[in-house]
């Protein structure tokens, strides 16, 4: 005879398991709608396959594992699917879920269904297949994927294979009544299971409460390697660890799972299925619920449709609302209140109970704990639920995580006992889901932090291969430089006919300009010495100006701040009397030119110079008199001491303009102007004013317009035309003064190229004339654009007469010249 082991603590709760075992098992009728929620099981829920107004059968698959560790679920019946929407589902937490509604349409058509004669003859690959296609997850506990649990282990072998008979819990008789009418199927499911497995030893555990079920088991079971064991009857004894303790007397450590000491434990109405999906191919679509309470007339089990409203099968138990106080899944000691009697059937739904409150009465008030320990003596898993509940009550959930809360079975034996009525088990429950909500955002944390890092890792990898990417090629480009370099000191220059002919051209011109430019040079450095020495003058004259003006202010008021601006005003007038003598000194030691050349007097200065010395003077006078107006009737001594310094003002004034004025004397021949650099700036002066007035344009087409920006851009077209101007008469009075000095005709070559550069600007300008003339042609015309290529054309016409003035000049025809510029634009 087989030994049989204890575990600690269990209670002894009345069983009430006769009320449904009366009478045999009844097949629910077929419900006009079917609720299929996609996670009825453990893991992640099934992707949905279908979509409303879609047809399908009985049997077919509408929802398909998402993951490893997932299940299908299939169609209970055939029909239309009506919607995919989260519905309200049979869960502890009330929570809704997306669902799968299916109108059935009466004819409960199977889909096409693949059975197997002798399962004997497939392999372990094909017998999980079919179990897994099969959507079979456990049927007596929290629904674990089954294909998952059968996988062989890769290095542990299977030591013994057990089949969970006991169903220890008060009501619920559905494996019970499944052992008793159906032990074949318990029996050859085991059998698949243990192929797959291969174990040393087929147990199945039953308590002794369960006479018929035992006897129809080891009827089945005659002549096979299963044994059926019977055991004391005690809650929880129908518990995975505490099961495996009663028949091995083996303990699954703590955080650990019973495949890891060699063990592994199914349930019998899992067996079942398995049975059902490997020898006829059906999908899990039904399963046994018990039916019970007060509030039934005739409870008993059914066999039922998963997804069926559980509001109709308690119809047809004879379902009484009045005697009913609350409904329940599950049983009394594990299971959980219904807050909708609408909800669906699942694979897990093993037991609906309607209770009346003399039946089930409604717990007292929790009181305080008395520390009696009785909680401590029952609980099965050897824990201190004393100490969970001050943890998970004070929040405290990495302690109760410290004291092993996990390997609670939530069996609420220690509610059962605890004389404060404490819900215990709710608060094990609180404190579990909140750390796997904490887990799970850590882990999403880390996820985040870890994605952070791998782009900056990316990012600096990046970074540093164009770095190194950069450096090679600078030093490829620097390595083929000096092989250039190389290559042409060793190899004889090519030498361009068209451009030596230029350079010689610009040399000849720069040999005749030299002796000009030196003596110019020299002039210049003398005019700008001059001109800061007159703008020390000036400053001089101003300083001691505005300290004889704060002597008049002072009035007598005070004799130390007179002294001190005597002193200030004698030390100024000193200063200004250097200056001039500087000044003086500068304009005698200018260097003079030849009589030969009739050269100018060295005193005159550059004239922009003179020009800026005698604006100042100018605004100077303009500001005093603006003083004297002001102080004229509030201080008349003030208003003619600034007159006084006011005519002073007007005699440097005019010996300004007497020294800018023109002499009878004639000057030195000016060196040649530059016509190429000259015909350059008035290029650019030119694409800077056709810049701005294409800005002004945009910026008059916004919409709103920006008066302050359109203004602003009005006085930048407007000084660059004035730029313009003078760089066009810059270049004109250069030309004239080049023809009049008879120019020396250019080379054959430079002619050449001359002329190139006319027919390039010749073509350019064709061309630019054709995009206006269809651009004015388009309709609607694009005002913007026309004005725009108008703009072109007038350019490229101005670059056309300036190409062919330079040509002409260089062929040293005046007249022709002439001609020319003036017919350039038609």
């Amino acid at each position: 005879m087989r030994q049989i082991w204890d575990f600690h603590g269990g209670v002894h709760p009345p069983e009430n398991k006769s009320q449904s075992t009366s009478r045999p098992i009844r097949k629910a009728t077929l419900p006009k709608t079917l609720i299929l929620p996609l996670s009825q099981h453990i893991g992640q829920p099934a992707k949905a396959l279908v979509a409303p107004g879609q047809k399908v059968l009985k049997g077919e698959v509408v929802a398909a594992a998402e993951g490893p560790v997932s299940v299908a679920v299939h169609a209970s019946s055939s029909g239309t699917v009506t919607a995919v929407e989260r519905r309200p589902v049979p869960h502890p937490s009330g929570l809704s879920d997306v669902c799968i509604v299916i109108e059935t349409d009466g004819e409960d058509a199977w889909t096409h269904l693949t059975p197997c004669e002798d399962y004997r003859s497939l392999s372990p690959e094909q017998l999980l297949e079919r179990v897994r296609q099969g959507g079979i997850a456990g049927m007596g506990g929290a629904g674990f994927p089954t294909a998952i649990k059968l996988h062989p282990p890769r290095n542990d072998k299977v030591n013994a294979l057990i089949l969970n008979a006991a169903e220890c819990e008060p009501y619920i008789t559905a494996d019970d009544m499944l052992m008793r009418e159906r032990a074949d199927e318990v029996i050859r499911g085991m059998e698949i299971m243990a192929q797959l497995l291969e174990p040393e030893e087929c147990l199945i555990g039953i308590e002794d409460n369960k006479p018929a079920a035992i006897a129809a088991l080891k009827q089945a079971a005659s002549g096979t390697h299963i044994e059926v064991v019977v055991i004391p009857t005690k809650y929880p004894s129908g518990g995975e660890k505490q099961l495996i303790k009663i028949l091995t007397g083996l303990e699954v450590p703590h955080g650990k799972i019973p495949a890891d000491i060699g063990v592994m434990c199914q349930n019998v109405g899992t067996a079942a299925a398995v049975y059902r999906a490997v020898r006829f191919g059906e999908p899990l679509i039904s399963r046994i619920t018990t039916v019970t309470g007060d509030g039934v007339a005739t409870p008993g089990n059914f066999e039922v449709l998963l997804g069926s409203p559980m509001s109709y099968l308690l119809q047809q138990a004879g379902f009484d609302a009045s005697k009913t106080d609350r409904l329940i899944m599950g049983g009394p000691m594990m299971g959980f209140t219904l807050t909708d009697p609408d909800l669906p059937l699942v694979k897990t739904s093993n037991c609906i109970m309607a209770v009346s409150a003399k039946e089930f009465p409604r717990p007292d008030p929790a009181q305080a704990c008395i520390r009696c320990g009785l909680c401590a003596e029952a609980c099965p898993a050897e824990l201190l639920p004393q100490q969970l509940y001050w943890f998970a009550k004070a929040q405290e959930f990495d302690k109760a995580e410290n004291y092993n809360l996990f390997d609670c079975i939530e069996c609420g034996a220690c509610s059962y006992v605890c004389p404060s009525s404490i819900p215990l088990v709710q608060y094990y429950r609180y404190a579990k889901n909140q750390i796997r909500v904490t887990a799970q955002e850590q882990q999403k944390s880390d996820k985040a932090r870890e994605r952070f890092e791998f782009r900056q890792a990316r990012l600096e990898r990046e970074k540093e291969e164009k770095e190194a990417k950069r450096k090679a090629r600078a030093e490829a480009a620097a390595k083929a430089q000096a092989e250039k370099a190389a290559q042409q000191q060793d190899a004889p220059a090519e030498v361009d006919p068209k451009k030596a002919a230029i350079e010689a051209a610009i040399k000849r011109a720069q040999a005749k300009r030299a002796p000009a430019q030196a003596q110019a040079q020299a002039q210049a450095q003398a005019q700008a010495n001059i001109a800061e020495l007159q703008t020390n003058v000036d400053k001089a004259w101003e300083k001691l100006a505005k300290v004889r003006e704060t002597l008049a202010e002072s009035d007598g008021a005070n004799a130390a701040m007179q002294e001190k601006l005597l002193n200030s005003i004698a030390k100024n007038e000193e200063r200004l009397a250097a200056a001039e003598k500087a000044l003086h000194d500068a304009q005698n030691s200018a260097p003079a030119t030849p009589a030969a050349s009739n050269a100018t007097p060295a005193t005159q200065a550059d004239p922009e110079q003179q020009a800026r010395a005698i604006a100042r003077t100018r605004d100077k006078i303009k500001t005093l008199t603006q003083a004297i107006e002001a102080s004229r009737e509030t201080d008349p001594q003030r208003a003619a001491q600034l007159t006084e310094t006011v005519e002073k003002t007007k005699a440097k004034l005019a010996e300004l303009e007497a020294e800018s004025a023109p002499t009878d004397k004639a000057i030195d021949k000016p060196p040649e102007p530059n016509l190429e650099e000259l015909t350059s700036q008035v290029e650019k002066a030119r694409d800077k004013l056709s810049m701005m007035q294409g800005m002004l344009d945009d910026a008059r087409a916004e919409q709103p317009a920006d008066e302050a920006k359109i203004a602003k851009l009005q006085r930048a077209v407007e000084k660059n035309q004035d730029r313009l101007a003078a760089a066009q008469k810059t270049l004109e009075d250069a030309r004239t003064q080049a023809c009049g000095a008879g120019v020396k005709a250019a080379s054959p070559e430079e002619i050449e190229t001359l002329t190139s550069a006319l027919e390039k600007a010749q073509d350019k300008l064709a061309m630019m004339q054709n995009m206006l003339s269809e651009a004015q042609q388009e309709s609607p015309m694009d005002e913007a654009k026309v004005a725009k290529l108008s703009r072109a054309v007038e350019k490229n016409q101005d670059r056309v007469a300036a190409a062919r003035a330079t040509l002409n000049e260089a062929r040293g025809d005046a007249a022709e010249n002439q001609t020319s510029t003036d017919g350039a634009g038609a």
